[in-house]
């Protein structure tokens, strides 16, 4: 298996009571220690207002940290899960996530979905198109990223989206273009997108679920002619860690307490709903139990966030040490 780490960059509340004078200093300094350590990529969101609901507090922009991101390390690879595709013209994407990679030595992820958080695409005057209009924006977004980083061009007279010759030079260093990981696990749809053009996907992790996804997935490839073992299947996982169950409640404890002053207590229990019973909330043993379970039903690359990692590495050097050998 191998592994991802999400960077905090505020969208989940996780930068809290930092000045953001401070804030790229802890960014950044998280980034180069999973450069130094056990974490084949690093990862943010792009988003523009926190959950779980918008407030004031920072959320920093995805490609710009990619980008940053890519200027310090050396080693690790660099990825958003996932970019939405309407809130940039592809065209445009295509060519700052060819740049990116450039600065990074050919090190840049394409983590691509159709999005849906409402209220960030009505308040940036993006409207919020039916999911078949986002998804349709996805798929003729995707041929012209594919075209740009393969032949430096790119050309569509697409529904949604058209092009003309659109030029990107310098092509992206990695042979192919940028790898695509298309986000989502919508059934009929993203999933078929996932199947004609993904190296990666990236849906539900939790065991019953992933392995649904992993069979419509399957059907998919069948449908369209393409090989279902050579894409690599992601899932992300929220982090609760420690070495007794006391301290694992304490952990949630101390998030739902960040939140709660924020958010309102309804909110923020309904946050901790994306950590109780889901695979990587346990000791060591247990989550390691849980993911390896996963691992037999075909996931290869396991993305974790921890949430306190901002102010306290103690988790994480936990996960490091105790979790990911046992996965590897």
């Amino acid at each position: 298996m191998r592994f991802g780490l999400f960077v905090p960059q505020g969208w989940r509340l996780d930068l809290v009571g930092i000045e953001p004078a401070r804030q790229w200093r802890t960014m950044r300094d998280l980034a180069l220690r999973a450069d130094r350590g056990p974490w084949e990529s690093i990862w943010v969101y792009d988003h523009f207002h926190t959950v779980p609901e918008p407030t004031d507090e920072a959320t920093h922009e995805a490609w710009s940290l990619v980008s940053a991101f890519a200027a310090i390390t050396e080693r690790v690879r660099l990825g958003q899960m996932c970019t939405a595709m309407s809130y940039r013209n592809p065209a445009y994407l295509a060519k700052v996530a060819a740049t990116a990679d450039i600065v990074s030595g050919g090190r840049v992820e394409m983590g691509i979905g159709g999005g849906w958080y409402e209220h960030e695409w009505r308040a940036y005057g993006y409207g919020f198109p039916s999911a078949g209009e986002r998804l349709g924006r996805l798929d003729e977004g995707v041929q012209i990223l594919r075209q740009a980083w393969t032949t430096g061009t790119a050309t569509l007279n697409g529904r949604h989206y058209q092009v003309d010759g659109a030029i990107v030079r310098p092509l992206p260093l990695q042979d192919g273009g940028i790898p695509l990981w298309i986000a989502g696990g919508g059934e009929k749809v993203t999933l078929k997108i996932a199947a004609k053009y993904a190296r990666y996907t990236n849906f539900d992790g939790t065991p019953e679920v992933f392995a649904h996804k992993s069979q419509l997935l399957r059907e998919h490839c069948a449908a369209v002619g393409t090989d279902f073992g050579a894409i690599v299947r992601s899932a992300n996982y929220n982090v609760a860690i420690g070495h007794t169950e006391a301290e694992v409640q304490d952990r949630l404890d101390a998030l739902r307490a960040r939140l709660e002053p924020i958010v309102g207590a309804e909110k923020a229990d309904a946050s901790l709903g994306g950590f109780r019973g889901l695979p990587a909330v346990g000791t060591p043993e247990q989550i390691v139990e849980n993911l390896t379970k996963l691992k037999n039903e075909g996931l290869e690359y396991a993305i974790f966030y921890v949430p306190e990692a901002a102010y306290d590495t103690s988790g994480l050097e936990l996960l490091e040490r105790e979790v990911l050998p046992n996965l590897a």
